[in-house]
């Protein structure tokens, strides 16, 4: 096939709800995707299914799963239904139950993300940050102790570092493979330390990161978050990053250039998070090429990446089409 005919490979690193939301629009463009999702989740049904089952918890897989799933719409639906009316199932989503019922069935909870994601006819390829349990803990400024990835913005404090255990924990063959012949790797949206950090905290997905020879970038948060990232710049989201994986490694920032409206910072502020401030000059001092663009929809009191819009850069830079900081 011609060189200029291929699809440029995009590898997403993430978990939550800023992962599954930048897919939605990745997945209208042609790219050849791989989201690398997090594993440290144990709240809610994952958490139940976690400890009941002994496996990798499904939830931010499945949510991952049904925005790259490109089949009938009752179907997608069906598996992010979640039951409400039996004591039994209370909680749980069909999808985690699936891919809970799919790894006993294969052996192998890998094996249930590649068998259902032939059912949902993904578009993209989905791989777990680590193909086994892992819990996330985390050093608070004080000195605290937090495990489990529920437990930690609960606690309102700074947080110094965030840790796995097992520390050894190993990612799948497929995942270092995509990494490395990877165009572009994106880093974000999602919240720094609960959802990014958990991936690169893996020490197979932080080498080949860093050995990689495809443009970093961050797609940095909106809001603060209260709990994880209370006050923090976009340098500090930056800082925190360069700091758990041992150097930088980041080529690019895209930040919002447009304000967020002030009738929304007020309802924000309630809940202890605020815009994330940048200083342009210091994040190319921390050797960043820095993209400011309009990116973002408010919805109500609500402020959001636009899918389309951040998935549209994305495409066009990876494409050499929009290259240009400012």
């Amino acid at each position: 096939m011609d060189g200029n005919t291929e699809r440029k490979r995009l590898v997403i690193i993430g978990g939550g709800t800023g992962l599954s939301t930048l897919l939605r629009g990745l997945k209208l463009m042609p790219l050849d995707l791989t989201a690398i999702v997090t594993v440290a989740d144990d709240g809610g049904s994952s958490g139940r299914l976690r400890n009941d089952l002994d496996i990798p918890p499904p939830g931010d897989i499945r949510n991952v799963m049904a925005a790259l799933s490109d089949t009938e719409p009752l179907l997608a639906e069906m598996f992010q239904y979640r039951f409400k009316q039996s004591l039994d199932l209370d909680g749980h989503s069909l999808g985690n139950l699936m891919l809970a019922a799919l790894t006993e069935i294969t052996g192998d909870f890998a094996n249930a993300v590649r068998e259902m994601s032939r059912v949902l006819n993904v578009n993209g390829t989905v791989l777990p940050a680590a193909n086994q349990l892992v819990t996330l803990h985390a050093e608070l400024e004080d000195g605290t102790i937090v495990s489990g990835e529920s437990k930690i913005p609960a606690y309102l404090q700074p947080i110094k570092r965030v840790f796995l255990q097992p520390d050894d924990v190993q990612t799948l063959p497929d995942t270092i493979a995509a990494i490395e012949k990877a165009d572009l790797i994106v880093v974000g949206p999602g919240s720094l330390y609960t959802s990014i950090l958990p991936n690169l905290l893996v020490k197979d997905i932080r080498d080949a990161v860093l050995q990689a020879s495809a443009k970093k970038i961050y797609i940095c948060n909106l809001m603060t978050q209260a709990g994880e990232t209370y006050r923090y710049s976009a340098e500090d989201h930056v800082q925190a990053l360069y700091d758990h994986v041992g150097t930088s490694f980041l080529d690019g920032i895209l930040l919002e250039e447009v304000r967020i409206p002030e009738t929304v910072v007020k309802v924000y502020k309630k809940e202890k998070a605020s815009p994330v401030e940048y200083d342009e000059e210091q994040l190319e001092r921390m050797g960043l090429a820095v993209f400011r663009r309009k990116i973002t929809n408010v919805y109500g009191e609500t402020v959001r990446h636009e899918p389309q819009k951040v998935a549209q850069w994305l495409y066009e830079y990876v494409e050499g089409k929009d290259s240009e900081t400012h």
